[in-house]
């Protein structure tokens, strides 16, 4: 088989997703060109570089729909013969996009792609797009649909999570990504979003929380308290599925949960042919990937059967991991990964995670496994495995492998 190597790996500042966010009056469309841009520009890709553009977004909806991948290619600088996909695996939507176009690429389905995604949480509202999972009753009633909320708030009830341990995690991310960006580990991969005479909008992470501590996030109430406990009365659905428990622990807040935030991720993928026509250097290999759906009223546990299955395919154990990225969509969503592998928190999310930075649906896939390579490379390790959990109950996985 055909071996498929990460060339390149770039990302946008995610900026807070609302009016007054730096990225605001930017669209989908003009994100997702400057990202593309910047690839064809650091790589002096030409004429059919690639094969295709794979991008993922979730709320497929208003300027975000009508294949936004085609789009953002016509925006751009790139060649209008590369064509555009557009996809939907939810939170996982860009990581899907590097894992297709990966296997593409290993299976001879073209010599290289760009593979990514974006999301403006600021422009196009999570849920405008009228998805049938929650708001078609007799899906919802036939699956104990709950809100993702309630789900995280499950996982802490049905293993064990304090509001403590929550809030222990959510700071330590703030802390490891406010040292991430003092020491410049970022780097190599965040792009400046520029208008468009040149003047720069965002150079950074606007998200970030430096100085939360554990007495701000103590005062913060649960977000997902009152619609678990009150009309329509969530909790209650979810308690038709685990009747063991007695209740649901509300452990999950504004602090300890992914922040909404607008940003785009891109990372250029190829055969060995594709690196010696342009010079470009393999910076890793992408070892496997995998996908799997889960239990969809707990919902965000994925991440642990979709690892159990990436390491099996490849004949691995979670010993032969170097470094972990496990999206922060909630605290507990990470706590459990780290409680069923008994993995060092240390190798988890070494420079914080969505939790600090934001969570921008579509492109969060792509920029964790972004994320991981800088920091393989960094500390000169080998390998890494990145994992996000997934609406409606799925979980997605890559491993790469530096060359």
């Amino acid at each position: 088989m055909t071996e498929a190597y990460i060339y390149d790996a770039l990302r946008t500042p995610r900026g807070k997703g609302r009016k007054d966010g730096s990225l605001h009056e930017v669209t989908s469309a003009r994100l997702s060109a400057v990202t593309l841009n910047a690839v064809k520009e650091r790589n002096g890709l030409e004429g059919h570089a690639v094969e295709d553009v794979i991008w993922g977004n979730v709320a497929q909806v208003k300027e975000q729909g009508g294949c936004l991948a085609r789009t953002a290619v016509l925006a751009s600088e790139l060649d209008q013969s590369i064509p555009g996909l557009s996809i939907n695996r939810f939170c996982a939507s860009g990581m899907e996009a590097v894992n297709l176009a990966a296997n593409q690429v290993r299976g001879g389905g073209g010599d290289a792609y760009i593979a990514g995604g974006v999301e403006m949480m600021g422009r196009v509202a999570m849920g405008s797009d009228g998805a049938a999972f929650p708001v078609d009753p007799t899906i919802a009633m036939g699956t104990c649909f709950v809100p993702q909320g309630i789900s995280a708030d499950l996982i802490a009830t049905e293993y064990g999570f304090t509001r403590d341990q929550a809030d222990a995690l959510a700071m330590e991310s703030q802390r490891r990504a406010a040292k991430a960006w003092e020491e410049n580990r970022f780097s190599k991969s965040v792009i400046t979003v520029k208008d468009q005479n040149g003047i720069p909008i965002l150079d950074h992470d606007e998200y970030m929380r430096p100085g939360t501590d554990m007495q701000s996030l103590g005062g913060l109430k649960p977000a997902f308290q009152a619609m678990g406990e009150q009309m329509p009365g969530f909790d209650k659905v979810a308690l038709m599925k685990y009747p063991h428990l007695e209740r649901i622990n509300h452990i999950h807040h504004a602090g300890n949960s992914s922040g909404i935030v607008d940003g785009a991720a891109a990372v250029l993928i190829g055969n060995k042919e594709f690196g010696e026509k342009y010079g470009l250097k393999p910076r890793a290999r992408i070892k496997g990937t995998a996908k799997i759906g889960t239990e969809p009223t707990m919902m965000l546990t994925g991440p642990v059967p979709v690892t159990e299955k990436i390491l099996a395919d490849n004949g691995m154990t979670i010993g032969d991991i170097d470094l972990f990225e496990v999206n922060e969509a909630f605290a507990s969503v990470v706590l459990r990964f780290q409680q069923a592998f008994d993995v060092d928190p240390e190798l988890v999310n070494v420079n914080g995670g969505s939790i600090a930075m934001g969570h921008p649906l579509g492109a969060t896939g792509a920029i964790i496994i972004g994320t991981l390579l800088d920091e393989l490379e960094r500390t000169d390790k080998e390998t890494g495995l990145a994992t996000l959990c997934i609406a409606s109950g799925m979980g997605a996985a890559t491993v790469i492998e530096r060359v």
